[in-house]
């Protein structure tokens, strides 16, 4: 059975048939002999015009099978020996193969063999008898087509994975990111790359890549001129194709001393065209090439298509991301104010959304009697409908506050104010003023996340801060009723605001972005502005760059006293169980490191009878401060800070009395203690006098 020509395959051992005369040297002539294999005595005769088939010198043939092996490939006489065996196994009469001969010049010849099968009465394979002939002619059309076919799929595939990969490519970042990374040469089929852009009349090299190009960022700017390939490429639109850098350097002499210094022996120089203008320009490198075939020259051309393309799009992009930015920087404040007594930080991100801009804000406005007002907030929207109702909003919502007006009369006023404007669009923000000097701080908000503070010993908590109705809204409903709550900053303590793009993690709760804050919050630097630049790396780029973030950190100063007179400040909010064991630790810990640890026992009871009584008797948490007083005598001294106006009571509790026994505990314990008024509230202290020596 012959096989189909159109699939070679290769060979096998071949036997051979009797020398012949006569016909077999006209055979010759038209490259085909005959052979005679003889299976049980293992010998191969081939006619004259088979040795010249298979190149083979008839005083160094040795007449065997093995002797004909050594002109083919291995991998073809294993097939050829399948094709043979395998029809004698089926039984069949004949067998066609194409297997390659390599000649003794080193040329690859296509050859095919045929041959009948004889067999004895058994039906066992005696004889082998037939033809071989050289097939390359035969073969050449056929090859040429199949050589075709492979550098057309070759190309497709270059075409189509350098597309899908610029078209995730948003920025022009994005676009050199995708053709200078990881297999991205392979990808396009080069072994070297450089692009440039046009940018007022000179071309500007954006990405190099590729062994010893790195020379070219000498000459990082170009005069659009002519005087380089690439240039002149852009100025006539029409690529060049160079097979031989040397004699491009004759023609470019300024090219001569960087084309000295990289390894390629050829290149194509083509114009980024987009919407009829020329962009830039791209270079591919390639190393042990010759020639440009018209199908490799179009294969250039489509990729510098698709590269225009891209970098179009890209342009566009960062161009309209730039304006939208600008729009949005113009809307927040451009400076803010320097305070007394803290540090503030803000930070703002926007997200990669074209021009789709936010409506998230900060600000820190100017406060009469020393205190200032801060503000996150964040309005309904993605556009700059959206950016420019946050710009009035935010202008409105600071002239309320600098005429003095209480945090709920500011955001009522800011609703009220949104409301009379002609959008749907509502708004949420958190505001409040806070006065560095005591560390007092007066909040609401509407509709917002509330805040979040970091207390000196490093842990942090969400006060219950009550709130109403975002802004509009609330007008809308006619419910502009916006409860304020008192919190106590501490020195030292820090307070974050933020818009909720610095929490929201992708198909996951809220919740669980408040937690990584807290984390992040409590694992930060202490200082201000690392904290915020702490943030924004650790969340904004863990969530993506879906929303805006507005983030403001404001930290009161430390206040540590002196190394004669010490001090340290805690708070302890009325709804956290672990505040009074806290302060307790704080406590000892500094009492320690003060030198008077015998006094820790004291301390810490008449403290924590002092906390308690904040805590239960008073609406809200409680300041605890202990310092040293120096002279006359050193001694220490406690502080309870609280805001009810309502002094204390010491009480003469009977025996089956449970409570009432706090301050006479306290007058028991220590050597003076007493009542001050406070601001807004008051101050229970005591003193003790520490050891003799200390």
């Amino acid at each position: 059975m012959e096989e189909d020509p159109g699939a070679p395959r290769p060979p096998g051992p071949s036997r051979s048939s009797p020398r012949t005369t006569g016909p077999g040297e006209r055979l010759a002539l038209n490259g085909m002999g005959s052979f005679d294999w003889d299976l049980a005595g293992g010998t191969l005769d081939l006619d004259p015009a088979a040795l010249v088939v298979f190149d083979l010198d008839p005083a160094e043939f040795d007449g065997t099978p093995e002797g004909v092996a050594v002109r083919i490939p291995a991998e073809d006489a294993v097939r050829l020996s399948q094709t043979v065996f395998g029809a004698m196994e089926a039984e069949e009469e004949t067998y066609g193969s194409y297997f390659m001969v390599r000649r003794r010049d080193g040329r690859d010849q296509w050859t095919h063999a045929q041959g009948r099968i004889l067999r004895d009465r058994e039906g066992r394979g005696q004889r082998i008898v037939g033809i071989v002939r050289d097939a390359t002619a035969e073969l050449a059309h056929s090859m040429l087509l199949r050589k075709l076919e492979a550098a057309r799929a070759k190309q497709t595939t270059i075409v189509q994975r350098t597309t899908e990969a610029l078209s995730r490519a948003v920025t022009v970042d994005d676009v050199t990111a995708t053709l200078t990374g990881a297999g991205a040469l392979e990808r396009l089929g080069a072994d070297g790359l450089a692009l440039a852009l046009v940018e007022n009349g000179a071309l500007r090299i954006i990405a190099l890549s590729g062994e010893t190009l790195e020379v070219l960022s000498e000459r990082k700017f170009t005069r659009l001129d002519g005087s380089l390939p690439l240039a002149q490429a852009i100025l006539t639109r029409k690529a060049r194709f160079a097979t031989s850098l040397a004699t491009l350097a004759e023609e470019f002499p300024l090219l001569g001393s960087y084309l000295r210094r990289i390894r390629y022996d050829a290149a194509a120089y083509l114009p980024l065209i987009a919407q009829a203008k020329a962009i830039g320009g791209l270079v591919l490198f390639y190393r042990r090439r010759t020639e440009f075939s018209p199908e490799e020259r179009n294969l250039c051309l489509g990729l510098a298509g698709i590269v225009a393309q891209s970098l179009q799009r890209a342009l566009l992009f960062d161009q309209e991301r730039e304006f939208a930015t600008g729009l949005q920087a113009a809307m927040l404040p451009r400076r803010i104010p320097e305070i007394t007594g803290g540090e503030i930080a803000v930070r703002y991100h926007s997200a990669w959304s074209g021009r789709e801009v936010g409506g998230d804000w900060y600000d820190v406005i100017a406060l009469p009697r020393d205190r200032v007002g801060i503000v996150v907030g964040d309005v309904q929207g993605h556009d700059t409908h959206a950016a420019a109702i946050m710009g009035q909003l935010r202008i409105a919502l600071r002239a309320y506050a600098g005429e003095g007006h209480p945090p709920s009369t500011v955001l009522a006023r800011a609703s009220r104010f949104l409301a009379e404007l002609d959008t749907e669009r509502f708004a949420t923000c958190t505001y409040a003023q806070v006065d560095l000097e005591t560390g007092g701080v007066r909040a609401c908000r509407a509709g917002h996340l509330g805040p979040l503070i970091r207390h000196t010993d490093g842990r942090t908590g969400w006060p219950n801060l009550r709130g109403g109705l975002p802004l509009g809204l609330a007008s809308a409903f006619e419910q502009e009723d916006f409860p304020e709550t008192r919190l106590d900053l501490v020195p030292g303590e820090t307070l974050v605001l933020c818009t909720d793009g610095l929490v929201e993690e992708p198909a996951a709760s809220i919740t669980t972005g408040m937690e990584a804050l807290a984390h992040a919050v409590r694992s930060g630097p202490q200082e201000a502005g690392a904290l915020a630049d702490h943030l924004l790396d650790r969340l904004w780029e863990r969530w993506g760059s879906g929303d805006d973030v507005a983030l403001l950190v404001l930290r009161r100063a430390p206040d540590p006293g002196t190394h004669r007179a010490p001090r340290i400040h805690q708070y302890v909010h009325q709804a956290d169980p672990e505040g009074l064991s806290e302060a307790r630790f704080a406590l000892r810990q500094a009492l320690r490191d003060w030198g008077v640890p015998e006094l820790a026992d004291d301390v810490e009871v008449a403290a924590g009878e002092l906390l308690v009584n904040a805590l239960l008797h008073t609406d809200g948490g409680a300041v605890l401060t202990m310092e040293v007083l120096p002279e006359p005598v050193r001694r220490i001294r406690l502080w309870v800070k609280d805001r009810s106006s309502v002094w204390p009571r010491r009480r003469s509790p009977g025996e089956a009395a449970t409570t009432g026994r706090g301050l006479l505990l306290v007058d028991a314990l220590a050597t003076h203690w007493g009542v001050e008024s406070r601001g807004e509230g008051k101050a229970v202290w005591c003193e003790f006098d520490a050891p003799a020596g200390t």
